[in-house]
């Protein structure tokens, strides 16, 4: 076989593998059109501006929690449901989370708490305070990393099934 049909069978297999991947990612981006997702405080030592929609946190509502990231009391995956203001119930979806609500049922927040969380971070300087928000202006993400080059310090939030309950 000569160099030149090596190179040119090279060239037609890298050439494919990056049509293949750029359709991938082409297909991933779309996306499936339920939320529009904004983004706050992208960087280190971002603190963010308020390029979100305006959300009022409501009285009453339920979501899903996953917390992870770190080493802190709250790690696991929970439904919970707020009323008046105030965490009513909430239910592990995992061993972690059962745990947490079993042992200490105060450490389930809303999501009124885990935004003043993210306001704290910002206020101590934490080197990464990050939000991203859903198009009603509710946060779909919250990532705080106190100090970038310590270990186990970071809190990652991911809420979703997020509903009001009017």
């Amino acid at each position: 076989m000569s160099a030149v049909s090596l190179t040119s069978r090279t060239t037609r297999a890298v050439s494919g593998a990056v049509l293949v991947a750029g359709l991938l990612c082409g297909v991933a981006a779309c996306g499936d059109g339920t939320q529009s997702v904004q983004t706050e405080g992208v960087g280190t030592k971002s603190k963010g501006t308020q390029s979100r929609a305006p959300w009022q946190e409501p009285d009453s509502y339920t979501y899903t929690l996953q917390s992870s990231a770190g080493e802190r009391t709250l790690l696991g995956t929970f439904r919970i449901t707020v009323r008046d203001g105030a965490v009513a119930e909430a239910v592990g979806l995992d061993e972690s989370a059962r745990r947490i609500v079993k042992d200490i049922p105060d450490a389930v927040p809303t999501i009124g708490e885990l935004l003043d969380e993210l306001e704290q971070a910002r206020r101590d300087d934490a080197d990464r305070a990050e939000a991203r928000y859903a198009a009603d202006g509710h946060p779909v993400r919250i990532s705080v990393d106190w100090m970038e080059n310590a270990i186990d310090d970071e809190a990652l939030y991911v809420i979703s099934a997020y509903k009001p309950a009017n």
